[in-house]
């Protein structure tokens, strides 16, 4: 496993590129190869050479929480009811205790009320589980999935991170993927840091051409989330390009039959529920109001930014945009592995191409990690206090906004 050679950050001197060569990092998933021991010796070191970054991660989203809480008493709301009985929350809850809508029902104009069956069930199906285990409330069933969820991203985020420089880039990787505008949503029983551990874990599978846990855990996307196509896209791209090369046998056409199964399985489920081909798509753009239209609804609200006075939320969703297309571009030019760069190239076209919910794209782009690399390269190698002082910076700024989406923004974050 060799280092990424990196170019095109300003701030990245030729000398650094050079330590970085000189270096062979650790791979997370087997953080002392060199030892021997059984598969429990092996987890613990891996455990512990990935420690400092699910330390730093759960530093960083405790900040979060602790801000939100000392506020939320202060309005008198529960910082439990915040985090696991809102908006998207209630969607699953009500999945993990009733299961889905079978039925289709139209209000009095003739148009469809919104239904369940546009939520994935891998999430509610976790959450269930642990409620039938645990008998904890469904909420808290739900806030403690999508807690384990983080920490399991966290560790994918750093492994990759690792995998591509190493250990120190990793754990920046982590804080900043911590600290998103949106991160407070990495807190809440939402899907983001689900699919967030799915990515990083299937990214990483692809770079090793471990083909079968790849496409597995593609499948499992395919259940989580609807943005999975990304994911799907860049598993079945890498397992065409092996076979073109002839590499590792039988292993990439399996990846590439089975990839795409979790996603097709549940749209073809609820095609079936509903009783025609496009049911999935039909409830979407009918009960939800949204649909695919090219991105002509996000530059209508580009236009509306820069001539009419918005929300808050409307600007930080429009930084988060131009920032990850900044940072894509950047990707590409740093030569990042192509597997990670189609995967964020496609999540953003679909964040982008799809309408309404402006507000929410910055949340809809926090699973694209990979965008992240060329800042936590270069915070990486900063000075120890300059680190400090700018992740400092991104948490109180990540728990503050996350305060006034959860508490003064009256939609979902």
């Amino acid at each position: 496993m060799g280092s990424v050679r990196t170019a095109g950050l300003a701030d990245f001197t030729d000398s650094a590129a050079a330590v970085i060569a000189s270096q062979k990092p650790v791979d997370a998933g087997t953080a002392a190869p060199e030892t021997p021991g059984g598969l429990r010796a092996r987890f613990g070191n891996a455990l512990r050479f990935a420690f400092p970054a699910l330390l730093t991660y759960v530093a960083i989203r405790a900040v979060g929480v602790l801000v939100l809480w000392v506020f939320a008493r202060h309005a008198g709301v529960s910082v439990l009811e915040v985090l696991g009985q809102r908006f998207d929350a209630v969607g699953y809850t009500q999945i993990a205790e009733h299961g889905y809508d079978f039925t289709l029902h139209t209000k009095p104009d003739g148009t469809l009320t919104t239904t369940n069956l546009t939520f994935f069930p891998l999430f509610p199906a976790l959450v269930a589980l642990v409620k039938t285990i645990t008998f904890l409330p469904t909420p808290v069933a739900g806030i403690l999935v999508a807690w384990a969820a983080g920490l399991a991203a966290a560790w994918g985020v750093f492994a990759l991170g690792n995998h591509l420089f190493d250990r120190r880039t990793g754990v920046m990787l982590v804080a900043l993927w911590a600290a998103l505008p949106a991160a407070v949503v990495e807190s809440m029983a939402y899907t983001e840091t689900l699919f967030t551990a799915i990515v990083a874990w299937t990214l990483l599978a692809v770079l090793k051409r471990r083909w079968l846990p790849a496409a597995a855990l593609a499948v499992l996307g395919g259940l989580s989330r609807p943005s999975a196509t990304a994911l799907v896209a860049a598993v079945c791209l890498a397992s065409l390009v092996a076979i073109v090369q002839r590499r590792d046998g039988w292993r990439p056409w399996a990846a590439l039959l089975a990839a795409p199964l979790g996603y097709a399985g549940y749209i073809a489920w609820v095609s079936m529920v509903v009783g025609r081909v496009d049911g999935y798509f039909y409830i979407q753009q009918h009960a939800w109001n949204i649909s695919f239209d090219g991105g002509q609804d996000t530059a209508r609200r580009f236009v509306r930014l820069l001539t009419e006075s918005m929300p808050l939320t409307y600007y930080v969703s429009a930084f988060t945009i131009l920032t990850a297309v900044l940072l894509l571009v950047l990707t590409l030019m740093d030569r990042q592995p192509w597997p990670l760069w189609v995967f964020s190239l496609t999540l953003i076209v679909l964040t982008l191409g799809t309408s309404q919910y402006f507000w929410a794209k910055g949340r809809y782009l926090i699973p694209a990690v990979t965008l992240l690399l060329p800042i936590a390269v270069s915070l990486a190698r900063t000075k120890a206090r300059t680190m400090i002082v700018v992740l400092g910076f991104l948490t109180l700024a990540s728990a503050s906004y996350g305060t006034y989406l959860t508490l003064v923004w009256k939609y979902s974050p």
